[in-house]
């Protein structure tokens, strides 16, 4: 990491590029909203969003008003300092996250002459800060539903903290072998490491693993398991409405975004151009162009998000915490121990990088093909049908009418019930 680069900025430069961020977050989550409503709608052969403003663009800033106007509501039973603490702690996290993310090369401001990278600021540690950050979110969804005061707000809060601090666990996982890769931790060394090759290619395994636990990071469908609406109501946000409402609603999408530009980070090669851009024009990776192929490139990941929810239905909670800790933690556990002998090994000269690329795909071949075979399951005996015995209505404390074959031999029982 050049050290000259960080920390030299004038402090008005600082304050213009934590607005910025905080001007783009807002402003991608609007568009967001509104892009996953018309993707929804096209899905689903429906119009979506298009009375307020052009092509319905201001859809979402009314909803935003709407949400800010209506009335706040405090639980009796709730612990009024938390459940109003709670929707801050999950939102500020998520902007705070942003602090390192690259959005471009080194840059020189319009209308002066200060040269600085389109980064906040950068650390050594600059994922391990983004993992913690994010982390912090937790604690606001869990405080959110212990201080409702309601039982299904409690639920949602329970199953929102054993989620995502499982499916941490997986992205951690995914992230070492970039780490192991790249040879550092901080986001602008890993997109510098990125200039011939993107990591997804030779690291396809861990990159998704990474995209399936930043699904269930950030409680989206088929993993919406906090905000079940037939089990839960609407999970640990039931009793929260207006603004405070907003700002969880503000923190997923943001944190949709979060996922999304770091999976950008790690394997996609951060701002940089797609391949073959950079060579036809060489100016792709310089200025100012750097920020529409990274912003591009995390769309692509919210249109992921999007195409799953309209896709596929959402699963039940033990079926994804068996598939989290018995399937996507070992399989990720053991690519990590793969990558870091690969990675030695091709210090030692032992493996070209040609190798290991075709190393790689042999084993995420291996890898997917774990999942399509199927379980063998043992067939238990099938119970004897035993027509001789006597029918208890009554069995399982409710009144069941008899097989229509034993209607004629359990007249008294099937009297019992109501029937004639």
């Amino acid at each position: 990491m050049n050290d000259d680069l960080w920390g030299n900025d004038p402090m008005w430069v600082v304050l213009l590029k934590a607005l910025l961020i905080f001007v783009i977050l807002v402003l991608y989550t609007l568009f967001n909203i509104w892009f996953e409503r018309r993707v929804v709608a096209r899905m689903q052969h429906r119009v979506g969003p298009n009375m307020h403003g052009p092509f319905g663009l201001l859809q979402s800033l009314a909803d935003g008003v709407k949400l800010g106007l209506k009335e706040e509501v405090f639980p009796k039973a709730a612990d009024r300092i938390v459940y109003f603490l709670a929707p801050i702690l999950a939102v500020v996290p998520a902007f705070l996250a942003w602090a390192v993310i690259p959005f471009g090369p080194e840059v020189t401001i319009p209308f002066t002459d200060v040269r600085t990278a389109l980064q906040l600021t950068d650390l050594p540690v600059a994922v391990l800060y983004i993992l913690a950050v994010t982390s912090v979110g937790i604690y606001g969804i869990v405080l959110a539903g212990w201080s409702s005061g309601s039982t299904y707000a409690l639920l949602g809060g329970l199953r929102s903290s054993a989620q995502m601090i499982s499916y941490e666990v997986a992205m951690g996982l995914a992230l070492v072998s970039v780490f192991i890769f790249a040879g550092s931790m901080s986001t602008s060394e890993i997109v510098a490491a990125q200039e011939q090759w993107w990591f997804f290619l030779p690291l396809l395994p861990s990159f998704i693993i990474y995209v399936i636990a930043m699904v269930g990071e950030t409680n989206r469908a088929p993993f919406d398991l906090p905000e079940a609406e037939g089990e839960l109501v609407g999970g640990f946000h039931t009793e929260y409405s207006s603004f405070k409402f907003a700002m969880f609603f503000l923190a997923e999408y943001i944190n949709m975004v979060t996922v999304s530009a770091l999976a950008t980070t790690m394997f996609l090669g951060g701002w940089r151009a797609p391949f073959g851009i950079a060579q036809i024009w060489p100016g792709a990776n310089e200025g100012y162009w750097p920020v529409i192929w990274f912003l591009g490139k995390t769309l692509l990941f919210i249109f992921l998000f999007i195409w799953l929810r309209g896709t596929l239905p959402r699963m039940r909670y033990d079926q994804f915490m068996h598939f989290g800790w018995k399937w996507l933690i070992p399989i990720a556990l053991g690519w990590t121990i793969a990558v870091a002998f690969m990675r030695k090994a091709m210090q030692e000269e032992l493996f070209t990088q040609q190798n290991v690329l075709w190393a790689a795909g042999v084993v995420a071949i291996l890898l997917l093909a774990t999942f399509l075979i199927p379980e063998k399951k043992t067939q238990e005996p099938a119970p004897e049908d035993d027509h001789d015995a006597e029918f208890d209505a009554f069995a399982g404390g409710y009144p069941v009418p008899p097989m229509p074959d034993r209607a004629t031999t359990d007249r008294d029982a099937s009297k019992e019930v109501g029937r004639p």
